[in-house]
């Protein structure tokens, strides 16, 4: 690790944990430890993603790990370590296997870690985020669930596929919980501007809606051996780059520790 660039830890070298160093490092948003309980996962994955630096021209430094002593000192913890939804499964069924799992990383990220932010994604989000706080001892604003953002791009999507629009031409916002709880906006989700709710009628509207609560479980049925990853990881890595960059940038807010929200503008919660 270089010193001067943000150190970024990874718990967990699954798909959404390998997506995220990916994406984090393809975005050079700091050097990256990648940490799995799996013996050579994290270290083959570090290696084949430093491999592709001279491809796409990056220079973070990657390190794979089977303990947590890597991952001294570091400036983020991505936490993704935990039983993946199966079909079937709602993400509260995944509590109690994924509590133990969650509570023992924060353990450990923290003896060595003591100043770091913590993103939580592993499932179910809100309790994970509840325990993370409470296990670490942390403030608030340093133990934060990615939710927001992802649940956002997938109204965003069936937004931009239902008018036929760029995404790029398309703002939306969930908050609340990550599941049955979120809030979906549809007043304040707008295409160049114009409300969607003055583009599509209401029964279009309730019917986005509802895909987008169902979104997670709509790809686990089509997977039927694992669950999303792309889009929770190219959230995740929003997130970092909100946090590493501290842009003050607005997006829709994530769970928290408090069961309040609050938002990628707010400088208080990511310093």
């Amino acid at each position: 690790m270089l010193a001067g660039r943000p150190k970024i830890t990874v718990v967990g070298a699954g798909n959404v944990g390998a997506s995220v160093a990916q994406y984090a490092v393809e975005k050079e948003l700091g050097d990256v430890v990648l940490v799995d309980v799996i013996e050579g996962l994290p270290q083959g994955k570090a290696l084949d993603l430093a491999q592709a630096g001279p491809v796409h021209r990056y220079d973070a430094r990657l390190i794979g790990s089977n303990g947590y002593d890597e991952s001294a000192n570091s400036d983020i913890v991505v936490i993704t370590a935990g039983m993946a939804r199966k079909p079937g499964m709602t993400r509260d069924d995944l509590l109690f296997k994924n509590a133990e799992i969650v509570g023992g990383v924060v353990e450990q990220v923290v003896a060595r870690s003591k100043n770091a932010i913590l993103i939580l994604v592993t499932n179910p989000l809100d309790a994970m985020v509840q325990l993370a706080w409470r296990r670490s001892g942390f403030p608030p604003g340093r133990v934060i669930g990615m939710a927001g953002i992802l649940d956002s791009a997938r109204f965003r999507t069936f937004i931009a596929h239902e008018l036929e629009v760029s995404v790029e031409n398309v703002t939306a916002f969930v908050l609340g919980g990550h599941g049955d709880t979120m809030v979906v906006l549809p007043r304040y989700s707008t295409v160049a501007g114009v409300p969607i709710t003055d583009l599509l009628p209401s029964d279009r509207i309730d019917a986005l809606v509802k895909r987008t609560r169902d979104g997670g479980a709509e790809i686990v049925g089509l997977l039927k051996s694992g669950s999303a990853y792309y889009a929770p990881a190219a959230s995740t890595v929003e997130m970092v780059e909100a946090m590493s960059r501290t842009r003050r940038r607005s997006c829709p807010a994530p769970p928290t520790s408090t069961g309040s929200t609050v938002s990628e503008g707010s400088t208080s919660a990511f310093r």
